[in-house]
């Protein structure tokens, strides 16, 4: 393979779509949302399965391809044994993929083969964007909201165009941006002999910078006849954006990939993208712009 085809690939298309197969109760459903996603988008179907290749597996999972009409002709098997966060990571590299599904549970905790630290350092090493899915179906479920976290970042306006870019082949119309603002951000902002006359005002302020500053990316982004809405929440990053997208019963939650490198803070302070991955609201897309 050549792996310069990754050095500043777009977000999207996703044009080679890979899905983690653990052989777990929700095998089935996890590859027929995998196999939909894939039929939607024209993409190339790959399955990457983590662990020993027996006959008993084999005919297993064909009986599986076979039932959510999975197409040997627009998709491939891969077996490989090894840790299943490094192999993964090194066969979406190998095969050039662009969409990574891992199959994610909401704090259940017996089968945790994709979730915890294993979702949170494919999520961080992945060159390429990671779906997790909280509740797959076999059946199909029409997405009806899509929430984008807005933060002020040059990774966002791809984020944002990665999820037009759904919203349009899922035939979604309704899609909210959401800023955070950081309410210790304020109160730091505000001494303690200020007026409270002052402190709206300062408040005021804040708010307003931060909406300029998301509608001037929302202006760059091509939104064609998606209806785009905008919002600003106040409250911790990562935590707020997440209790936001569950009180509004979002069906997606599409958010930046981590940064690379992080920095002393980041080290000893909760990234915004751990209060995600540690209790999902829903299903996430974490977008990985590669710039």
């Amino acid at each position: 393979m050549d792996l310069s085809k990754l050095k500043k690939r777009p977000s999207y298309p996703f044009d080679t779509i890979a899905v983690a197969i653990s052989f777990s109760p929700r095998c089935q459903s996890l590859l027929a949302e995998a196999k939909r996603l894939s039929d939607v988008l024209g993409a190339t179907l790959l399955l990457l399965h983590i662990g020993e290749k027996t006959k008993v597996k084999e005919e297993e999972l064909d009986a599986i391809m076979e039932a959510v009409g999975v197409n040997s002709n627009h998709s491939r098997v891969i077996w490989m044994e090894g840790e299943p966060v490094d192999t993964i990571l090194k066969l979406c590299k190998l095969n050039i993929v662009d969409l990574l599904v891992l199959g994610a549970l909401e704090k259940e905790n017996i089968l945790k083969f994709y979730l915890g630290s294993i979702a949170r350092n494919i999520s961080r090493k992945a060159k390429c964007s990671v779906l997790l899915i909280t509740n797959p179906s076999v059946e199909s479920v029409k997405l009806k909201k899509i929430i984008v976290n807005g933060v002020e970042n040059p990774k966002t306006i791809h984020t944002i165009n990665t999820s037009l870019y759904l919203a349009k082949h899922l035939k979604v119309k309704d899609l909210s941006i959401i800023k955070e603002v950081d309410v210790s951000g304020i109160a730091m902002a505000i001494a303690d002999n200020t007026t409270a006359p002052q402190t709206k005002e300062i408040k005021k302020n804040i708010t307003d910078e931060s909406e300029e500053t998301l509608q001037m990316i929302i202006d760059k982004c091509d939104i064609g006849d998606i209806n785009v809405t905008d919002k600003i929440i106040k409250g911790k990053p990562g935590y707020a954006i997440s209790k936001f997208a569950k009180d509004k019963k979002a069906d997606l939650l599409v958010i930046n990939s981590p940064d690379t490198h992080l920095n002393v803070f980041d080290r000893i302070f909760t990234h915004d993208i751990e209060y995600i991955l540690a209790d999902l609201p829903c299903n996430v897309l974490i977008v990985h712009s590669r710039v």
